[in-house]
């Protein structure tokens, strides 16, 4: 948990202070702003990579690899004079964070049994929780003191945890080492970058070689002997479903990140520290009830969680769609229901798909899982951008007194109307198979 923690911070903590590194180095906003993109794209690739590498090497190994280049590339940045060193800090920071994500979810996978895994997997959510609330606050502290790259700092902390994952790792047998298919991931790679950079970009000479490149992959791991992702992995048909829900899910999510700074401070005219301050409340509540929803999902199973944690997101959605205008207390208030909700739906999708995977396809299987869900919230953040962008004269709703609350009214009321949908699709598929799962336990222990 104080891992994925001190990772999420990480990554955060950074998008305030771009303005002022242009300011410094004399460059665009554009140009600056690959500090974050940069580390994006690196950690959408990684993830599977590292999931990958997890059904074939040491899990203490990998970690301790992935721990050690984040903290050099901390390093780095914090000793940096030039743009370009502190660029270069961060894609070190990246390649080695990446490998946090599909490794906190193998962790639980392996070392808890499926009627304990939920309680394991929602500390994942409460480091992302607590990572996300930390990063704005640290971040202002930091930089009212003090320059910009001692943001690197906090992230060397990470090397006080190496030591315990290499004293409470166990060893664990492995395959005996087959080729890798460098090829298949260098396809995988360029896929995820080109399509990322289209799509934030919005140009579609990017989305256009970016599919090409996903299509060459395909034929790739049809043809090979040791395909970088096994096409068998997509021919479970439980995983499959799970991963497009997943993709949705976390693409709805984006929007309480995303929209909500935008929603405040054009409909309400807040400045960024009250904008800030509105959103703290939810993720205290996501840090304090997180692992109140894992063991939702040990004690009644993950559809049950699923089900608790959809009415949550479409209650938040349906409410911010109708009350939007009013005083931002009541949208501070409106957010706990989805970031709690989020939260959620996170274990319980995390658990779902663990569940639905053969032993020897779990690394790979959950780095996929995490890698859909980053693809998935920048998508969504480039989608979100062009929306509200073009605006909207449409207003469904009487309550709204400006045309300013439309466009997020009717946003809101789309999203809370997908999550309707998610969930009948979600219980048509996983009902029977999590409530069986859960029953176990309690005859057992009887």
């Amino acid at each position: 948990m104080f891992t994925v923690m001190i990772s999420s911070m990480s990554a955060l903590m950074f998008n305030v202070v771009l303005p002022q590194i242009s300011k410094e180095f004399h460059l665009s906003l554009a140009q600056v702003s690959w500090l974050s993109s940069a580390y994006a794209l690196i950690y959408a690739f990684g993830t599977v990579t590292y999931g990958k590498l997890a059904d074939r090497f040491q899990l203490k190994s990998l970690l301790t690899f992935g721990l050690s280049l984040f903290a050099i590339g901390s390093l780095v940045g914090l000793v940096s004079h030039t743009f370009w060193i502190a660029l270069l800090g961060r894609c070190l920071q990246s390649a080695g964070a990446s490998a946090l994500p599909a490794i906190a979810l193998i962790i639980p996978i392996r070392y808890f049994s499926p009627e304990k895994r939920g309680s394991a997997l929602s500390m994942t959510a409460v480091g992302l929780a607590l990572g996300g609330a930390l990063a704005p606050v640290i971040s202002a502290i930091v930089v009212s003191f003090a320059n910009w790259r001692w943001l690197f700092l906090p992230s060397l902390l990470i090397l006080v945890l190496l030591p315990f994952y290499r004293k409470h790792l166990e060893r664990e047998p492995k395959e005996s080492a087959r080729t890798f298919d460098w090829l298949g991931g260098i396809l995988l790679a360029a896929s995820i970058a080109l399509i990322l950079l289209g799509v934030t970009n919005r140009t579609w000479s990017y989305l256009i070689y970016g599919v090409a490149a996903l299509l060459l992959f395909i034929a790739r791991i049809r043809a090979a002997r040791e395909a970088f992702i096994s096409p068998r992995l997509f021919r479970n048909k439980a995983y499959t479903i799970a991963l497009a829900l997943a993709f949705l899910i976390s693409g709805i999510g984006t929007s309480l990140y995303l929209l909500t700074p935008i929603l405040l401070s054009e409909v309400y005219r807040l400045g960024s520290n009250w904008i800030g301050f509105a959103m703290v409340p939810a993720a205290v509540a996501t840090s304090l009830l997180g692992k109140k929803g894992g063991k939702l999902a040990d004690k009644k199973g993950n559809s049950y969680l699923f089900s608790v944690a959809s009415g949550s997101l479409i209650a938040c959605f349906a409410l911010l769609s109708i009350f939007t205008g009013i005083s931002p207390l009541w949208i501070s208030f409106f957010l706990v229901f989805g970031n709690v909700g989020q939260s959620f739906m996170q274990i319980a999708m995390s658990n779902s798909i663990s569940r639905s995977l053969p032993k020897d396809q779990v690394g790979v299987g959950m780095g996929l899982f995490s890698m859909a869900g980053f693809i998935a919230q920048a998508i969504a953040a480039g989608v979100y951008g062009i929306v509200v962008a073009q605006g909207s004269s449409v207003n469904w709703n009487p309550l709204h007194a400006d045309s300013g609350s439309y466009l997020f009214g009717n946003i809101y009321l789309v999203l809370a109307a997908l999550h309707i949908g998610i969930l009948l699709l979600y219980r048509l598929q996983f009902r029977t198979r999590n409530s069986s799962v859960a029953i176990k336990p309690t005859a057992n222990h009887n």
